[in-house]
């Protein structure tokens, strides 16, 4: 669909630009209103739903009405609706991220991470004919990330600070009740063979992943600044070999994953590459990839201080630019969630870009960083992030501090927004954002969010919520 353009939409709307001019000399409406107007009533066309939410809501139901209907857990924009997928009982309470399987175009099922302790389910699938739920995987330590692969596996991972692991899983249908040992590395149990330690990647606090066709990875450390230390860096894995197959492989020892070689991202260019112009206030710009020493089973979070990677405000999830792809190039976005109780730090998105897929593959590119989207009181903490096929609109969940603030009209729950893609104009910004959801239980946050391959179709869980228990939802009617 061809996206309007902030002055065709203002003439649409019957906003002149002498109009405009006169309101501008008068200093009653800026231009900043004149915009926020435009998306408000312009949505159908811009992001495919009648008017969005004004502002976030402030109520919270209690248990009782959100076991009755799950779905009253999110208030959404015009023209959307909610069904349920699951609200089981045994589904997990903290499902985080999800992954649609075996494809996004034909799914019969959700493989989802739950980020709670080892002693609890961590890996689960869930059907969505029925919501039924059963338990793949124990034994992680916050499970976060759930992909899948291009090579046709599940990949998922621990947000687990300096000792997070990822793990990998072929035939997730046919995979049950395997045990993973934290402390020894191994896994347990009559399926066991079909589940991999994947030490090649690293550890750290795994939170964003974005895996292209070749196996090269990218994903961010889970990390906060402090007492000076620069916070959570991003990193690449090259595979050994990379892969050029067809899915799905018929044995994990044929994943790209087996072995090969971290680089972490630092910015900064000014002088001969690896660049002299890096460190504190170099957060944006074109850098470079530094090969990380001895990065097979490496504690990344330290590699990043040893290696003066650049630093972000505990980097969350990340998702891959799918029409960048299509065009054989390599960008990703992810948000960096900030501090907003503590110190009014918004948090932000951020754009990667790494040349062609060939280059990346083969580490020739120079990387590049760009802001996307600045936080506001608006729209803060950014955590999850997804690409919207077709309209190829981002859709941003907030992770805010919706208890425990006071003034300023809090406490209020965390939404969902959707962002345009930059357009045409001066900046490399976002054009704009919406608020299409927003939930009604002040002690939850909405996590794992993905469309299918239509982009009409948006899946996402409910956590923390007052049920005590899972809940995922699905949000239909995007045009």
């Amino acid at each position: 669909m061809q996206q309007l353009t902030l002055v065709s939409a203002l003439v649409m709307a019957g906003i002149s630009t002498a109009a405009m001019a006169d309101h501008d000399a008068d200093r009653n409406i800026d231009f900043g209103q004149y915009r926020d107007h435009v998306l408000s009533a312009h949505s159908q066309q811009l992001f495919g739903f009648h008017q969005p939410l004004a502002a976030a809501s402030t109520i919270s139901i209690d248990a009782d009405a959100a076991n009755a209907n799950p779905a009253a857990l999110v208030t959404l924009a015009k023209g959307l609706k909610a069904q349920v997928v699951s609200a089981k009982a045994e589904l997990g309470a903290n499902i985080d991220m999800m992954a649609l399987w075996p494809n996004d175009a034909h799914p019969t099922h959700l493989i989802v991470c739950n980020e709670q302790g080892t002693d609890k389910p961590g890996v689960q699938r869930v059907s969505l004919a029925d919501g039924s739920v059963e338990t793949i995987l124990s034994g992680t330590k916050s499970c976060d990330p759930a992909h899948v692969t291009p090579w046709g596996t599940i990949v998922v991972a621990e947000e687990a600070g300096s000792s997070g692991s990822m793990l990998e899983i072929i035939d997730p249908l046919h995979t049950t009740g395997v045990k993973f040992d934290r402390a020894s590395h191994t896994l347990s149990g009559a399926d066991a063979g079909n589940v991999a330690y994947r030490p090649a990647v690293g550890h750290l606090s795994f939170e964003g992943v974005g895996i292209y066709p070749s196996g090269v990875m990218y994903y961010g450390d889970e990390n906060r600044p402090s007492k000076g230390t620069g916070g959570g860096a991003y990193f690449k894995f090259v595979p050994s070999v990379p892969w050029t197959g067809d899915a799905p492989i018929g044995s994990l020892s044929e994943s790209p994953l087996v072995d090969g070689q971290v680089y972490g991202l630092r910015l900064g260019k000014n002088g001969a590459a690896p660049g002299t112009d890096y460190g504190q206030g170099t957060e944006t710009g074109k850098g470079t990839w530094v090969a990380i020493s001895g990065s097979y089973d490496a504690d990344l979070r330290a590699a990043a201080a040893d290696n003066m990677l650049t630093g972000f405000y505990r980097p969350e999830d990340l998702s891959a630019d799918l029409k960048a792809l299509a065009d054989g190039k390599v960008r990703f976005c992810g948000n960096n969630t900030g501090n907003e109780e503590a110190d009014r730090s918004w948090g932000n998105t951020i754009c990667v870009t790494d040349g062609t897929v060939e280059e990346a593959t083969a580490n020739t590119a120079t990387p590049e960083v760009q802001l996307f989207v600045t936080g506001s009181r608006d729209i803060a903490m950014m955590d999850n992030i997804a690409y919207q096929p077709g309209r190829g609109n981002w859709v941003i969940h907030e992770d805010r501090d919706a208890v425990g603030m006071e003034g300023e009209g809090y406490p209020f729950n965390d939404s969902i927004h959707i962002c345009l893609e930059d357009g045409a104009d001066v900046d490399d910004l976002s054009d704009g954002c919406v608020r299409w959801a927003t939930l009604n239980d002040l002690h939850a946050e909405s996590t794992g969010g993905l469309f299918d391959a239509s982009g009409k179709n948006y899946y996402f869980s409910v956590q923390h919520n007052v049920t005590g228990h899972g809940v995922i939802l699905k949000v239909t009617g995007w045009k």
